[in-house]
């Protein structure tokens, strides 16, 4: 049985409260259809139920199961690498190395930099060597051991700011991207200066669902991957690439999701069972483990960053200087778009006039970093804002009042010149934290010891417990930035009274098919509406990130519904000489403004077969210029959370008892599934301040499961309190709405942290926060 058949799943109580709309719980009879109702998603009951069809439930005549080999090593030359013990082994049909590749020998989703296979050099923990096909998945594990191979091992450069005089580990050099940033006049000084050094430590995504693939060659000579990929069309044409295919030649059909908060399935576990279902000419599966995932995939940026924050004696912000030092591990991925994040927000929501941030992005040995939900704004922000606690200390005043004295606002300038043009309702969502009743205390009873941390028996002595509040304000962009072309393409059809949506965006647990059917039927008034499984015979849509899918995929299906609005009524309309618009189509009944036209979409239908394909591409951005300038962001969004935390001084444990949370969301479309993302998206913040860290030493992974990584159980989920939604629609967006999970994220480390600062009194760096802070502090 794998390990996440025994992995505990976090849960969350969550109360709402100041939200419109029929937000009940989640087995509650959902309202009228269309925006604006918790519309349930479709998949739920099966999902629930354990019948839904995730890639580790694929199978195929004739499968062949696919083990890769990897290194031991975090540094090592390849001597030799000799497969012929694994050829001979009996059931084992291929085994291909780097000398199998017919194509490109390297692929990456932004910089094709990581070998398929290592032929020369190994880079990382893990890395792939040679990939096995057999015809049982224990003959395939102990094929690729039978593998064997001479290394020269040789000094990890694990320390990322000894990257920078080391000798080069990839033919690109160590260096990524600088970003140097240069806002308003690097004179000004004020009158009170705090400084800080930050550590942020390695998140990984840790799927619960394994990580798994099919391949199944085509007779065209092609291969078709069916596999949880978040970004289609790019995971095809990498592997087209490096298959020496045309893209055409490859097919790849997205399977069910279990959930994704970072790239949720690396190419490097894809393009092996390309290879060797062409080679074969046999259907491949692999399933990773889940140490395999751990060494894999990507994880969150290990982060360094310097800090000095000038002030007048009132506490208003003069200028604020950084160095914030991205550790990209093995090769580039996303590191260079999570800089410029990081670089851009490095001030926070706050008005600052003065800025200057050097941000650098290099190359280890340690695991390679990508994209995980919020990056470059999560580790800053955990930053910035203890930057203003120590602000507040040293000035005595409350850090709430602090916060509010600096809090940026609509047509506000970011240090990178752009200017807020999207609702920033920033004082709004402080007010609502800070003014929302605190929790009670915990009780001095027996009965009550559960409530301390630790859990139950897991406490000290009640008289041990402090209690801190702390606060944390957030912001995130949305989209791509610095010029990415967004862009989605979505067709709606009409057939037999139901209405299908094909889009190749793919949903990660974002709720973007429930949006999909909702759109379509408050624009089209038809109860039953599908949306078709996604694969790259259908045209991109881009990957499945910072909100772009509620963005632009939403926005194509409600253009693409829209032309078939128009096709349904303008008959009717011609019949009764009037303009489509004063038509309106409401609970499946088609009306005039005058009454005199009562119809409904079934009769107007009549049989018809409608359909349309749109498009939608938001206004363009540009690259940050080499002073760290230029409009590089869509827009915005911006979270308030107040965590209230207990710390045991004696044992240094930690419990998050609440989270209040105030965000602004643009336009709510359904209530239900709002809640339950900015609930997830807490929870995993409450991961990253506490538990949550890939471990390594000297390059080398330390315990890659879950009892060396460990995840917040429904003991360490705090209580959610989501006190204030902002629903100022973003008049660009489509629907008005904004990207909802990535922003509780990034903010909600950043307050657990505060909290833990004000129950010890003593400064709290470093993230996650280890026990024996707790205590050093508290005893300090």
């Amino acid at each position: 049985m794998s390990s996440d058949a025994t992995t505990a799943v976090p849960t969350v109580t969550v109360t709402v409260t100041d939200v419109p709309g029929p937000l009940g719980p989640l087995g509650q009879e959902p309202a009228a259809h269309g925006l604006g109702t918790s519309l349930p998603q479709a998949e739920s009951r099966v999902k629930t139920e354990g019948t839904f069809p995730y890639a580790s439930d694929l199978w195929a005549e004739g499968l062949l199961w696919a083990a890769i080999l990897r290194s031991p090593h975090p540094h090592a030359r390849i001597v030799s690498v000799d497969t012929s013990a694994a050829v001979a082994m009996p059931g084992v049909r291929a085994v291909v190395t780097a000398a199998d590749v017919p194509g490109a020998a390297t692929y990456g989703r932004r910089v094709a930099d990581r070998p398929v296979f290592a032929s020369d050099l190994v880079r990382h923990h893990g890395e792939a060597l040679a990939a096995v096909a057999a015809d049982h998945p224990d003959t395939a594990r102990l094929a690729a051991a039978a593998i064997a191979v001479e290394y020269e091992v040789l000094e990890p450069v694990t320390d990322p700011e000894k990257a920078f005089a080391a000798e080069p580990l990839h033919p690109d050099g160590n260096l990524i991207r600088h970003i140097p940033l240069r806002f308003g006049d690097p004179e000004a000084t004020g009158e009170v200066v705090v400084e800080g050094l930050y550590r942020i430590g390695r998140q990984d995504p840790a799927p619960i669902g394994a990580e798994a693939g099919l391949a199944v060659p085509r007779p065209d000579g092609g291969v078709e991957l069916y596999t949880a990929s978040t970004d289609p069309h790019t995971d095809r044409d990498l592997a087209a690439a490096c298959f020496g295919l045309p893209p055409e030649q490859v097919k790849l059909v997205v399977t069910g999701v279990p959930g994704a908060t970072g790239d949720r399935e690396d190419p490097g576990f894809q393009i092996p069972l390309g290879l060797l279902a062409l080679r074969t000419g046999c259907p491949v599966k692999l399933t990773a483990t889940r140490e395999e995932s751990f060494l894999g995939h990507a994880h969150r940026h290990p982060t360094l960053l310097r800090y000095r924050h000038h002030a007048d004696a009132e506490g208003r912000l003069v200028k604020v200087e950084a160095q914030i030092l991205l550790d990209g591990g093995a090769y580039a991925d996303s590191s260079s778009e999570s800089l410029a994040a990081a670089v851009a927000f490095a001030c926070g929501p706050y008005v600052v006039p003065h800025a200057f941030v050097e941000g650098w992005a290099v190359r280890t040995n340690n695991p390679p970093s990508g994209h995980v939900r919020g990056e470059g704004a999560m580790q800053v922000c955990a930053a910035y804002e203890a930057q203003m606690d120590k602000l507040a200390a040293k000035l005595g005043v409350d850090p709430a009042e602090l916060r509010m004295r600096n809090v940026m606002a609509t047509g506000d300038i970011l240090p990178t010149g752009q200017t807020v043009t999207c609702p920033a309702p920033v004082a709004e969502l402080l007010a609502a934290v800070r003014d929302f009743p605190l929790p009670p205390l915990p009780k001095d009873t027996p009965e009550g010891e559960w409530l301390l941390p630790g859990g139950p028996e897991g406490a000290g002595e009640p008289g041990a417990v402090r209690r801190g509040v702390g606060y944390a304000l957030g912001m995130v962009h949305m989209l791509g930035a610095e010029g990415t072309d967004e862009v989605s393409t979505a067709t709606v059809r009409v057939a037999d009274g139901v209405a299908t949506v094909i889009c190749s965006a793919v949903d990660t647990g974002s709720g973007f098919s429930t949006l999909a059917r909702q759109v379509v039927q408050e624009t089209l008034g038809i109860e039953e509406v599908h949306v078709a499984p996604v694969d790259t015979d259908q045209p991109p849509a881009g990957p499945a990130a910072h909100g772009r899918h509620t963005w632009v995929s939403g926005g194509a299906v409600e253009r693409a519904a829209k032309m078939v609005r128009t096709q349904l009524l303008q008959p009717l309309a011609h019949k009764f000489g009037m303009s489509t618009e004063l038509l309106q189509i409401t609970d499946g009944k088609i009306t005039s403004y005058d009454g005199v036209l009562s119809t409904t979409v079934t009769e107007a239908l009549d049989g018809k077969e409608l359909w349309a394909t749109a498009q939608c591409r938001p206004h363009p951005t540009e690259p940050l210029d080499d002073a760290g300038q230029g409009d590089a962001f869509v827009g915005l969004a911006f979270c308030a959370i107040r965590a209230v935390v207990d710390v045991d001084v004696e044992l240094g444990a930690v419990r998050v008892v609440e989270m209040a949370v105030a965000q602004d969301v643009g336009r709510i479309l359904n209530p239900a599934q709002l809640a339950v993302r900015i609930e997830a998206g807490v929870t995993q913040g409450v991961g990253a301040a506490l538990t949550e860290n890939l471990r390594t030493a000297r390059g080398l992974v330390r315990h890659p499961d879950f009892t060396g990584y460990a995840l917040p159980t429904s003991l360490d989920a705090p209580d959610i309190r989501i006190v204030k939604l902002v629903e100022e629609r973003d008049v660009v967006a489509p629907f008005g709405a904004k990207a909802a999970s990535a922003v509780p994220v990034v903010t909600s480390p950043a307050a657990v942290a505060a909290a833990v600062r004000a129950a010890t009194g003593r400064p709290v760096n470093r993230l996650p926060i280890r026990p024996q802070a707790a205590v050093a502090a508290a005893q300090g």
